[in-house]
């Protein structure tokens, strides 16, 4: 087996949203909550992805064995006023960082992280965001990110399968 990492291209487009389904359900269901009933993601997935991949707002970084996508990395690119921790304003949004089952524990994660901070340090990025699932916290910790105990959401869509009041 040898692991080849490209970047992601409209070409693996599809098989990456299913991935990143894939991914979110697992996260879902592994927190004991059963997936929203009547969401399909996949229409949004399909529009987020075109236009940011387009106006270069998102990159992805894919682990391949063989033609099989076996890992996936995701950053978006964002702006907010300066701050003294991130001068630039700019930040990176780690998302969809997943490693098929059976290709776990090989240093996979670890090259695709490595690869889409490169992103974010190309961007001119201060900082990189990520929301961690419970099984990505000892990797992100590895690599360096710390905790932010004051993180707080609030869903303005409460009408949403998910959303808490």
């Amino acid at each position: 087996m040898k692991i080849v990492y490209k970047k992601l291209t409209e070409a693996e487009l599809e098989t990456f949203i299913d991935m990143r389904i894939s991914q979110l359900t697992e996260e879902y269901t592994s927190s004991g909550e059963e997936v929203p009933k009547g969401v399909d993601l996949k229409p949004a997935l399909f529009d987020f992805y075109h236009r940011h991949m387009a106006d270069g707002t998102f990159v992805s970084w894919l682990a391949l064995d063989g033609d099989t996508i076996v890992g996936t990395s995701g950053m978006s690119f964002v702006e907010k006023p300066p701050y003294f921790a991130c001068p630039s304003g700019k930040l990176g949004l780690l998302s969809s960082m997943y490693t098929d089952p059976q290709y776990r524990r090989m240093g996979i994660a670890k090259e695709l992280l490595d690869r889409v901070i490169g992103e974010a340090r190309d961007y001119g990025c201060g900082a990189v965001h990520i929301t961690a699932s419970d099984m990505g916290v000892k990797l992100y910790t590895a690599y360096g990110f710390k905790h932010n105990g004051n993180f707080m959401m609030y869903h303005i869509h409460r009408d949403w399968p998910d959303a808490t009041s």
